[in-house]
């Protein structure tokens, strides 16, 4: 029996090869770390910050401090917060990120009759009102966002900024 040589068939496994190690590196790439990206040392100090900030003002809240990419960094449920309140801190860190503003800011927008009304039901759920609040580095970069629930709006607001403030103190 005579082999058929097929001189393309070699040329398009060698692009096959050369295709698939380019997917390969790209998807590494992925995952990769931004370079405006919140450390682990600088999301655990914004937590502790804002933790200490409540334990002072003597509330029980959920927070949760996001990357650049809105990815969750850091995390605490002080003992007795609300459970429910989880995923809210998730969201509102999450959600100012997403937009780059004061979940606050943004629930302005979002009323009825708001330029953005109904945005809180897009990307899995957000939340629209204070207590998430975008990280900034020293040059102002933002570089995560922290999200706090569990105590009144005010409070959530307040102890988050006081997290995201820790960082470039």
């Amino acid at each position: 029996m005579k082999r058929i040589s097929y001189p393309l068939t070699k040329s398009i496994l060698k692009n096959i090869k050369v295709l698939t190690l380019l997917i390969f590196l790209n998807v590494g790439a992925l995952h990769a770390q931004i370079s405006n990206d919140i450390t682990h040392e600088e999301s655990l100090k914004a937590l502790l910050a804002a933790k200490k900030y409540a334990e002072d003002s003597k509330v029980l809240v959920n927070i949760a401090v996001v990357d650049a990419g809105a990815n969750l960094k850091a995390f605490i449920r002080m003992d007795e917060s609300y459970l429910g309140s989880i995923d809210v801190a998730i969201k509102k860190a999450k959600t100012a990120r997403y937009f780059n503003s004061a979940t606050g800011d943004l629930g302005k927008l979002t009323q009825p009759g708001g330029i953005i009304y109904n945005i809180e039901h897009s990307n899995g759920g957000l939340m629209t009102f204070p207590g998430g609040v975008p990280i900034k580095d020293e040059n102002g970069t933002i570089i995560g966002a922290i999200g706090v629930s569990g105590g009144t709006i005010e409070q959530d607001h307040d102890i988050a900024t006081a997290g995201a403030k820790a960082i470039i103190e």
